[in-house]
């Protein structure tokens, strides 16, 4: 039996006649670009995230340099961020000239809030939080800290549709939340697309703006805008799978529970969740310090696993000009030597979990 680290066909197949329904649909309709699917689906998202506003965009990562381009995070300015991210999120950053400030992860993979306040200076201008693997942060510290040094809190939810903290969920206790629709997400589409939500009726406005070549009203340009436009056909399917998120995060958190129950060898360390967090899971993420030995060890058996991530963002060569060297950040290096993603996706039977499981218990 080969299991690969996760399967995107079985989503598909979950759902099949309702994909393949709207996709003709959707053909058939004759209107590609900012049409009704488009609109229905923010309507849909922002109602289901609680948030007053949704915006499609084209990709997560359009969605983060936007966020900052709207809120006039530029040159001279820094935004705290967790060192521990897929370099997306810092990418958001520099793409509007502004510098990344990092700060130390928590024992949850998410920043580490009592570590924030050192990193502010009169430099500072945003906080940008990480809802990493698919675990709500502790976002009421945050709050207070954006709240007490007048800063914009804008949170990356590329990985926690419906997670939530303290009963509110992810994206919608900052300025914007940005997400990612890419297909291997927990809400993800069939290529590239990405949204933010907001409670804000002008940074909405702004953004419609800015992801239409920065034009209201068509060939009249305010600004220098992007082409970021979440197509019909992208939030037609985002729409139908939508639908259907409370099974598939219940089916998520189901593979989870029992790795947690059943993984049982002591060299492995589990993921645990804070309190008062949610986590759905988009990534069941251990740590080893034999960890290429566990890759190689688990390919022989047919098991497939991913390094989320193998190279922190300040010591990638596109962030060599930052100047940071090996040992500035060591928890997140020591993460990054560490951490394993094993197997989990919608569709994974449980004969593929038991085989998994007992891989990992059976490794010496």
């Amino acid at each position: 039996m080969k299991i690969m680290p996760n399967r995107l066909d079985r989503g598909f197949e979950k759902y099949k006649e309702e994909f393949e329904k709207k996709a003709l649909e959707v053909l058939n309709s004759g209107y590609y670009i900012l049409g009704k699917e488009v609109s229905s689906f923010e309507e849909e998202f922002a109602s289901y995230t609680g948030a007053k506003h949704c915006v499609g965009l084209a990709s997560g990562l359009d969605a983060l340099w936007l966020a900052f381009r709207v809120l006039g995070v530029g040159a001279g300015d820094e935004v705290i961020v967790p060192a521990n991210t897929y370099i997306a999120s810092v990418m958001g950053i520099t793409i509007n000239d502004a510098t990344p400030v990092f700060v130390e992860p928590d024992a949850f993979y998410n920043i580490d809030v009592d570590k924030i306040r050192e990193k502010i200076t009169p430099k500072t201008k945003a906080i940008l939080v990480v809802h990493l693997y698919g675990q709500a942060c502790n976002m009421r510290k945050v709050q207070e800290l954006c709240k007490e040094h007048d800063l914009f809190l804008v949170e990356d939810c590329a990985q926690s549709h419906g997670a939530y903290y303290d009963g509110q969920m992810t994206g919608t206790f900052g300025d914007v939340g940005c997400f990612s629709f890419y297909p291997s997400k927990n809400l993800g589409a069939f290529g590239d697309a990405g949204a933010i939500v907001t409670n804000d009726d002008k940074i909405a406005d702004d953004m419609r703006m800015y992801r239409n070549y920065g034009s209201r009203k068509r060939y009249y340009n305010e600004v220098v805008g992007a082409n970021s436009r979440l197509d019909e056909m992208q939030a037609g399917l985002l729409r139908v799978r939508l639908q259907h998120m409370s099974e598939l995060t219940a089916e998520r958190e189901q593979i989870a529970a029992r790795y947690l129950k059943e993984i049982t060898n002591p060299s492995m360390i589990l993921p645990t969740i804070a309190e008062g967090a949610t986590h759905v899971w988009h990534q069941f993420v251990i740590r080893h310090d034999r960890r290429e030995e566990l890759i190689a060890y688990l390919a022989d058996k047919g098991i497939g696993t991913i390094v989320h991530y193998p190279i922190p963002p300040h010591l990638s060569e596109a962030y060599a000009y930052l100047g940071h060297e090996a040992g500035d950040f060591p928890i997140t290096e020591q993460y990054a030597d560490s951490v394993l993603s094993l197997p989990m996706y919608n569709g994974m039977t449980e004969e593929e979990q038991t085989v998994v499981i007992e891989a990992l218990n059976s490794f010496m």
